[in-house]
């Protein structure tokens, strides 16, 4: 009886410090999306380059908190999944989906990756990138009130949950019976019986106020980024860049729930709308609710894509955190 009276009074104590610093944190309820070609990885010489240069690009996104990437094609080879063998990048070859596997490999935790990471020739090298080093990517002695854990293949008690690997030095007992090498993410209800509940994936980004990595979406045209969003009511901020543009320091944002930002590859935006047989304009601007030329007076002929997301995200910061003055920018 002591010993389950102790429980219960460490549970009510953990209880009113998770709420406690729920009260203290703001969470977002808008989302930010970035979409690029992946023909971008054709600008790159060798494997070790394409692969390094598909962790700028992670890089450059996770900085500034962006909540999902979108890789479209330029040639209409109606890619849907990073399934399969990569048969070389080239004019005939796959680099959206190499462009996309990289991307999820470097934002999965690093003690998920041998559950959803096979040995895989895009992956080769992507060890040697440097780690994004995201909040969700933690260490086995990080607290936090949230993780991410995978379900393992080990038999429960009957009514009792799963058990799963969330990084930590134990196991840890969710509330839910789930099938196993299934991602999630779930919250803590008492850190020392290693108990969770799962939770849903965007629950510690509107509710904690934490960035918590970005999902990566395969689309077959750049009008398949806007008509294949996974939200219902679309992207209600829309944003084409491009040194066409209007000057980016004279404009405002306003409010909005789900932005989108897109980038174009080697040729501009210009290629792509050329290259989808979908769209019936020839000037991208028409597209977006912005067209923004985010580097005015630029000196160089060309600003690399890579370059562009860090360019670009940076300028869209300060007007982000001043249509939303009172929210946490995910930091």
């Amino acid at each position: 009886q002591l010993d389950k009276q102790k429980q219960e009074e460490e549970e009510k104590t953990e209880a009113a410090l998770q709420q406690s610093q729920r009260e203290n944190r703001s969470g977002r309820s808008y989302t930010v999306s970035v979409a690029l070609p992946g023909s971008v990885l054709d600008n790159a010489q060798s494997t070790e380059l394409r692969t390094y240069l598909a962790g700028q690009i992670a890089r450059a996104c996770v900085v500034f908190c962006v909540d999902e990437i979108i890789v479209f094609d330029e040639q209409d080879e109606d890619v849907k999944t990073v399934e399969g063998e990569f048969n070389g990048v080239g004019k005939k070859g796959q680099a959206c989906i190499q462009l996309a596997r990289i991307l999820q490999f470097l934002e999965c935790p690093q003690y998920l990756r041998k559950s959803f990471f096979p040995m895989h020739k895009d992956l080769q090298y992507a060890g040697l990138l440097n780690p994004l080093d995201s909040p969700h990517h933690m260490r086995k002695d990080d607290e936090c009130e949230y993780r991410e854990g995978v379900v393992l293949d080990r038999p429960s008690k009957p009514g009792k949950g799963s058990l799963v690997n969330c990084g930590m030095w134990k196991e840890v007992q969710i509330d839910k019976q789930l099938q196993s090498e299934v991602r999630f993410s779930y919250s803590h209800t008492n850190i020392i019986l290693h108990k969770g509940v799962v939770v849903a994936p965007h629950k510690p980004r509107t509710e904690g106020g934490l960035y918590w990595g970005y999902s990566v979406r395969l689309a077959s045209s750049l009008s398949n980024v806007f008509t294949e969003c996974p939200h219902k009511e679309g992207y209600d901020l829309t944003i084409g860049t491009s040194e066409k543009g209007s000057d980016v320091d004279k404009t405002s944002l306003s409010p909005f729930k789900h932005m989108l930002v897109v980038f174009g590859g080697l040729l501009g935006l210009e290629a792509s709308v050329d290259a989808d047989q979908n769209l019936e304009v020839t000037d991208p601007g028409v597209l977006f609710d912005l067209y923004l030329n985010t580097c005015p007076n630029q000196g160089s002929r060309t600003i690399r894509t890579e370059e562009a997301i860090l360019i670009s995200m940076s300028s869209l910061r300060q007007k982000i955190t001043a249509a939303f003055p009172d929210k946490s920018n995910g930091s």
